[in-house]
């Protein structure tokens, strides 16, 4: 047996036992690595070590920190406060703050399932108070975190584009971003139309701060709940409650103004600085960290605990079995069966289904990391647009979060309303999942594929 095809056995079995098992798979792919590696290929250490993406290991510890802080100092609070004074108590526009605000985080360096964490609580919260379907505001909050999540200087976007830059295609960070963002725009209308929302046009909620005065919400993050409430003073300010009411809640969110200004000063740095100058976004991210936390000290309390090393230990760990794969030869291996079959849009049809199915039920960051340089090589006949099938499986392998066997789904299912009827509610959620792994990829072949515009 070559060792091609025992590296493609140990990548299946990796997968069946981080399905069944709740075993990181990040771990798994380290032992894998070094099992395949050393035993049936006679790597020393040192040679599959080099295959640790170490860049990729700053970004994901840089933007996760900063982002902690950002949640410490209360500017995420800050932000949500200020998008739903926007929408001005119009009912039908709730739904569409909840998806621009996660998205808006996911853009900007948040793991998906920590923007979605701290949105579900509240985007559900809002959608019992003013009769909005709960299906419609979770899957328009999950829908929102992929839409933003393939940025430039997101963690998707991130792995994709590093990803792409080693096998030397011509590949276009700013399509990748855009279709993800158009498609889930797209199917979140489409969603927000056939759930009612269009019945919500025209009705307003009166004083908005008034009518969920005191409404308190427990946002579960991993390990950490943290409350957060609204407080009915009339005049539409979302943040902490003053049980004491002698104003110093409100005294102290004065006192908080300044870190949060220039926490939002950070991120439109990071953006201009990684972007418009092409520095490294980890470096950017965790240099604009360590000054907030300069700034002030309180707010990076935790923060390191708070970065999803979990996440970091699963793509490094990937992205170093990968390097072993292509060690193997198994990349050209698969690359040559899929080009032999003679039809390279099937092929790139099938490898979008696969991707689908898999990341239903598993990481979509380790389908990512896994199938993206198994696909990548037989695109180089030129048959296909490389640019428009990388998008495509990457449209694929992230839309599907919206299944309660994901994170993001389950962290919908996780928060659902009081007095919803969870078994029916699951139900919703794993029947419109089932649509989205049977529809979705096909959509994301005959837009992004088919036509070969990209």
């Amino acid at each position: 047996m070559s060792p091609a095809v025992i590296s493609i056995i140990v990548l299946a079995v990796m997968f069946l036992i981080a399905t069944v098992l709740p075993i990181n798979m990040g771990a798994l792919a380290f032992v894998g690595a070094f099992l395949l590696g050393a035993v049936f290929l006679g790597m020393d250490s040192k040679d599959i070590l080099a295959s640790f993406p170490g860049g990729l290991f700053l970004t994901l510890v840089g933007v996760t920190y900063l982002f902690a802080i950002a949640q410490n100092n209360g500017t995420i609070d800050l932000l949500i406060n200020k998008a739903v004074k926007l929408v001005d108590n119009r009912i039908a526009l709730i739904p569409w703050v909840m998806f621009i605000i996660t998205a808006a985080i996911t853009s900007v360096g948040a793991l998906g399932p920590a923007a979605v964490a701290i949105m579900a609580p509240i985007g559900l919260s809002f959608a019992a108070k003013y009769k909005i379907n709960p299906l419609m505001m979770g899957m328009l909050i999950v829908h929102g975190a992929q839409a933003g999540g393939f940025s430039p200087i997101a963690v998707y976007g991130v792995i994709v584009n590093g990803l792409i830059a080693e096998t030397g295609f011509a590949f276009s960070p700013t399509a990748l971003f855009l279709s993800s963002f158009v498609f889930n725009l797209v199917i979140a209308l489409v969603l927000f139309i056939v759930l009612g929302g269009s019945k919500l046009a025209g009705s307003r909620a009166g004083q908005l701060a008034e009518r969920v005065a005191e409404a308190r919400l427990e946002v579960s993050v991993g390990a950490r709940t943290a409350d957060v409430d609204f407080k009915g003073s009339g005049s539409g300010t979302y943040g902490p409650r003053d049980p004491a009411g002698d104003g110093a809640a409100a005294t102290k969110s004065s006192g908080e103004r300044f870190p949060q200004v220039m926490t939002i000063l950070g991120l439109i740095a990071l953006a201009v600085i990684a972007l418009g100058f092409k520095v490294d976004v980890g470096f950017v991210s965790i240099t604009i960290a360590v000054i907030l936390a300069l700034v002030n000290p309180k707010a990076q309390k935790g923060a390191v605990n708070k970065i999803s090393w979990s996440t970091v230990l699963l793509i490094c760990g990937m992205l170093t079995f990968v390097g072993v794969l292509e060690e193997a030869g198994t990349i050209e291996y698969v690359s040559d069966g899929v080009a032999n079959m003679g039809m390279p849009l099937l092929a790139a049809l099938m490898i979008c289904y696969i991707g689908a199915v898999v990341s239903a039920f598993a990481s979509s960051t380790a389908i990512l990391a896994a199938l993206i340089p198994l696909a990548v090589p037989f695109l180089d006949s030129g048959s296909v647009s490389a640019v428009g099938v990388v998008c495509a499986l990457a449209i694929a392998s992230t839309i599907v979060d919206v299944s309660p066997f994901s994170t993001n789904g389950a962290l919908v299912l996780a928060n659902a309303p009081e007095g919803t009827d969870k078994d029916r509610f699951y139900k919703q959620i794993l029947g419109y999942g089932g649509i989205v792994v049977a529809v979705g990829p096909l959509l994301a072949w005959l837009t992004l594929v088919v036509p070969g515009w990209l």
